[in-house]
């Protein structure tokens, strides 16, 4: 079992998070990174998959040269502890899906002290924007798109989460005209989405 991971009691719904900018906050600058290893707008982990040895080794190393040091230094989001407890006391599930790898999701999950039911990372051979880590999420835990929201701070969680059929997304973001026409719910900020969150799994509730 992975650090970090939750006991396997049995739920009815559940909150998909993603980790980097969402549960921990960084200041990853995707656009530069991907012009460094030549990804374009293509998915890193796609573009990296598609590629021969040795050059997907090397490039996959400059990834995880930035990886590394945002993880060093990613602080815990405000609020997020006490989101996670909300979420536990009302026996939702919280679950991780993030295409950061395994080592450094259980350095994060282990320096904070989180706890979840449920963690995907891209070992798993299952990443965003596809909604399939997702769907692997509901099958572990045995839950229903309708009663799963998901939590996250880019357009990968968004397409992601519409792939899957998850019935609500929820955004961190300051910029809401970047995700004009997708049926998403963002916020500046997790105090307000949190109380939305919570919300809309009530008025799911059976």
């Amino acid at each position: 079992m992975i650090i970090g991971e939750a006991d396997g009691r049995m739920k009815k719904q559940g909150v998909i998070f993603d980790l980097d900018g969402t549960v921990v906050e960084t200041s990853y600058d995707w656009q530069k990174i991907r012009e460094e290893i030549g990804a374009g707008e293509t998915s890193i982990l796609t573009y990296l998959k598609s590629l021969d040895e040795p050059e997907r080794s090397r490039k996959r190393l400059i990834l995880e040269r930035h990886e590394a040091a945002q993880t060093e230094t990613a602080v815990l989001r405000g609020g997020i502890r006490d989101f996670l407890g909300a979420l536990r006391a009302r026996g939702v599930a919280a679950a991780l899906v993030t295409n950061n790898s395994r080592k450094n999701t259980e350095f994060l999950l282990k320096k904070f002290g989180l706890a979840l039911d449920c963690v995907i990372t891209r070992e798993s051979g299952l990443w965003k924007p596809s909604g399939a880590p997702f769907r692997e999420v509901l099958k572990r835990l045995r839950l229903k798109p309708d009663d799963c929201c998901v939590v996250g701070d880019t357009r990968f969680d968004v397409l992601a989460g519409l792939d899957a059929g998850i019935a609500a997304i929820f955004l961190l973001s300051d910029e809401p005209e970047k995700y004009a026409g997708f049926p998403v719910d963002i916020y500046p900020d997790l105090k307000y989405l949190s109380r939305a969150c919570l919300a809309f799994l009530k008025t799911r509730k059976r």
